[in-house]
């Protein structure tokens, strides 16, 4: 007899953002997985239409409340690129800073608040505190460190209002800079610390082929600029990449879904090591030797170890340029806008982040168009849904599909996923 199972989630609550995920089972195989997005368009790309590009990088900014300052950077390194302006070392370096800040602020909350919880046992974060106070503590500590950075080159941790086209409103003073380089440098024992902590956990084995894509560099770890590579081969321009995806409507999800030459790819930590290992100072490698852990990984559960790396790499990125001298250079360059078209990606927490600006000889933004991480790896997430919910069978409670199907969704740490525990479950059951 066939049964047929239909799981409903109607909605994901305290999330970033308002979603649904439904799953239709027959005989033992998904025939439907759908990740419905259906928060309201926010039509930040028409909203941009008409405005002075100097107006851009704080209106941007208000699109993600997490990373509000990868936003700030591709949009400023965007429109720099449409005028010709490079901005020369300070100004990149600082704003290397600021992005090492989010990076910090973004993945600690990911890694304590959201997703270590699913490996440890835990309801949520609040359990695991009351038996496990320790690493909670010290996730929230690292965090507002990462937030500290934020505020020293943007003024605030959220939507920040340090950066403009041209370089930085202002640079920090000295002692500002040598305060905070102080309490960095005695987290960085604590972020090791961390690194080896994820790295000792029971993540469950999952060896599944998948393209990995993050921007990569000659010489440092990708973060504000690079050429976009992947596994499978590509080596890309940030203006050669939209020709290579397809960003497309699906009707359950007002969020875009986007394909590389036809295939779901992943953006964000994991994908980021797959690709520049290489690029990563041989002390965090060696805290990973211990545990026979080895990048490239096929396991998507190994995200929050990425996570963890990264932080532990981004404290260190940040304690080593804010010990170089305090530049003598101004910290904004004049601008002088023309017609162009500029285009620009970095790597947000959650990955790839791309923009392109249309501008007109008046300075005024005539077409813009932002593809952000989230809606790259939806296409990922379902297929992920599809094949871990098949490969670990359906013949189990439906509120134990439930916990794992969050558990996979929460892997991609997706700007709609801002809690432990979102899915309320509706299970209709059908024979015949």
């Amino acid at each position: 007899m066939n049964e047929r199972r239909e799981i409903h989630v109607p909605i994901l609550a305290r999330v970033e953002g308002k979603g649904a995920l439904d799953l239709t089972i027959r005989k033992d195989r998904l025939s439907e997985v759908r990740l419905r997005i259906f928060e309201s368009p926010r039509l930040f790309e028409k909203i941009l239409e008409g405005r002075e590009f100097r107006e851009v990088p704080d209106i941007v900014a208000r699109i993600c409340g997490i990373c509000p300052a990868a936003y700030q950077l591709t949009s400023v390194s965007a429109i720099e690129a449409g005028f010709g302006l490079d901005p020369g070392p300070d100004i990149r370096r600082f704003r290397r800073i600021l992005a090492c800040g989010e990076w910090i602020a973004s993945h600690s909350l990911h890694i304590h608040l959201l997703a270590a919880p699913d490996f440890l046992g835990y309801e949520d974060v609040m359990e695991w505190a009351r038996h496990d106070p320790g690493p909670v503590r010290r996730g929230f500590h690292l965090h507002g460190l990462g937030n500290a950075l934020l505020s020293l080159l943007g003024g605030r941790p959220v939507h920040p209002v340090g950066a403009c086209v041209g370089g930085f409103h202002r640079f920090p003073m000295r002692p500002e800079i040598a305060a905070l380089a102080g309490r960095i440098r005695d987290a960085l024992p604590m972020a090791s610390a961390l690194v080896r902590w994820a790295a000792g956990l029971d993540y469950p084995a999952s060896d599944r082929s998948f393209v990995s894509v993050a921007l990569r560099t000659e010489e440092a770890y990708p973060m504000n600029e690079g050429r976009i590579v992947s596994t499978r081969g590509h080596d890309l321009t940030p203006s050669d990449f939209e020709g290579r995806i397809r960003e497309f409507q699906v009707p359950h999800s007002t969020a875009l879904h986007s394909l590389l030459e036809g295939d779901p790819y992943l953006v964000g930590p994991l994908a980021r090591i797959n690709l520049n290992w290489d690029r990563l100072p041989p002390e965090i490698m060696e805290d990973l030797r211990p545990f026979g852990l080895r990048f490239p990984s096929a396991n998507m559960h190994h995200s929050l170890l990425a996570r963890a790396i990264e932080i532990r790499y981004a404290l260190a990125e940040a304690l080593s340029l804010l010990e170089a001298p305090v530049p003598e250079s101004p910290s904004f360059h004049s601008v002088t806008p023309r017609e162009s078209t500029g285009i620009a990606a970095t790597e947000a927490p959650r990955g790839i982040l791309w923009h392109r600006y249309d501008i007109g000889e008046d300075g005024r933004i005539r077409r813009a168009r932002i593809i952000p991480p989230t809606s790259q790896n939806q296409a990922m997430m379902e297929s992920d849904l599809r094949v871990t919910l098949e490969r670990e069978g359906f013949d189990r409670p439906d509120d134990s599909l439930r916990r794992l199907s969050e558990r996979i969704v929460r892997n991609y740490d997706p700007c709609i996923s801002c809690a432990t525990h979102f899915l309320d479950l509706t299970v209709h059951r059908e024979k015949g």
